[in-house]
């Protein structure tokens, strides 16, 4: 840009000098025709030529270094030059409506998500994720939040309501026959007891002492007295103990008639329990003490401690990324992008944000480009702006030269007419 703007100065001044040599070398000719019409146009060419490189330069400078009024235009009126663009930026073509307008052509959502897609899969991204998702991890408050988890647990807890669950229980009892189970392990254990000898010698002695014990007159005194030296605790005992075997046996019978009325029995009672609205009480009760008395925060920590450290270690695993939390991100990403009221949402305020930006920082633009301009000296910003437009205006004093010779010429031939 510089060399062709010198370029540009040295041809002006080459069009400038052959204005002034053509008028000196008309001058022993001027008293024919064509010497005075082209001593005319060289006259008016270097006069035209002079007077554009005469402004021209004026706008930067003191022509000739002569400090003539209305000259060195760009550094007398810098301060409200400067003052002009900042106005022209800020009220003509950086507006906030203008800017507000650009803004509302600008799709940011759908740009956005481009720019996400594109640089999930980047090392750097994968990287920056799987950092944070390990702080995450390990800036996680186990001890702030166990006592939630607690407090949540209890309430939960509390809020299960007997009666629909002990329903269910007593129908599965039924279905399963746990019941039975129940009653062939008694029986199996009384079988198990009434065999054992300390057994047969205990009951034989409880019947001794039974039968010794009892209060009667007369005639029954003296049977029970004849009973009791008849008898001893082994056959008492062997009495007894082989009663409660018949007695296990028969009952160990699935057809035993005994058995199967005691079980009839055993189910009434179950299904009755369904509607005892006391049971239900006692059980919420019971519930309540149960849970109120349940100290859990100490083991809520321990389990919470051992999945942060598995957390932990299994993001550490190269596959978690592409395998978990990528796919997982995408499938997020993409439950948004088809969804336009989510769309719209985000784009809403995305553009609401911006333009609270330029609404406080729209007077910022006009005092950047101020705080700019203000480091450059004159000398720099006098050869910035003749960078730029310089060579348009040395082309205005190529232009003035040609311009004045043409006019020139053409001035002389009028008045060589007339």
């Amino acid at each position: 840009m510089l060399n062709r703007k010198n370029k540009t100065r040295h041809l002006a001044t080459i069009f400038l000098a052959v204005m002034g040599i053509g008028f000196l070398a008309t001058i022993p000719i001027q008293n024919s025709i064509w010497g005075s019409i082209l001593q005319g146009g060289f006259e008016a060419g270097l006069v035209g030529g002079l007077a554009d490189w005469f402004a021209v330069t004026a706008l930067f400078r003191h022509p000739l270094g002569i400090p003539i009024p209305h000259t060195a235009l760009l550094p007398k009126n810098r301060n409200r030059i400067i003052a002009g663009i900042i106005s022209m930026l800020e009220n003509d073509w950086l507006t906030k409506e203008s800017i507000r307008k650009k803004i509302d052509t600008i799709n940011f959502t759908k740009k956005l998500f481009e720019i996400i897609y594109n640089e999930l899969p980047s090392q750097a991204v994968q990287k920056s994720f799987l950092m944070i998702s390990k702080h995450l991890i390990k800036i996680f408050d186990i001890k702030k939040f166990a006592p939630l988890l607690e407090k949540e647990l209890k309430l939960r807890i509390n809020d299960l309501d007997s009666k629909n669950y002990l329903p269910l229980l007593i129908d599965q009892i039924s279905i399963r026959k746990y019941d039975e189970k129940v009653l062939d392990y008694i029986l199996k254990e009384i079988d198990e007891w009434a065999r054992k000898e300390s057994t047969k010698y205990k009951l034989g002695g409880l019947a001794v002492d039974a039968v010794e014990n009892i209060k009667a007159d007369g005639f029954m005194q003296f049977a029970l007295k004849s009973f009791s030296n008849l008898v001893n605790e082994e056959k008492l005992g062997n009495i007894i103990q082989s009663l409660i075997l018949k007695g296990v046996a028969s009952y160990s019978d699935p057809l035993n008639q005994n058995r199967q009325t005691l079980m009839i029995h055993i189910n009434k009672k179950l299904q009755s329990i369904k509607s005892d609205e006391k049971i239900y009480e006692e059980l919420n009760n019971f519930k309540s003490q149960l849970v109120d008395k349940w100290e859990l925060q100490e083991k809520i920590t321990d389990l919470l401690s051992q999945i942060q450290q598995k957390a932990y270690d299994f993001v550490e695993k190269p596959a978690f990324y592409d395998d978990y939390l990528l796919p997982l991100i995408k499938k997020g990403l993409e439950g948004i992008e088809l969804n336009p009221e989510k769309v719209n949402v985000i784009e809403t305020w995305i553009k609401n944000h911006i333009f609270s930006f330029v609404d406080k920082n729209h007077s910022k633009i006009g005092m950047l480009v101020k705080e700019n301009l203000e480091k450059l000296d004159d000398k720099t910003l006098i050869d910035m702006v003749e960078t730029n437009v310089g060579k348009d205006l040395q082309w205005i004093r190529v232009n003035g030269a040609v311009c004045g010779f043409l006019i020139g010429i053409v001035l002389v031939g009028i008045k060589a007419l007339f």
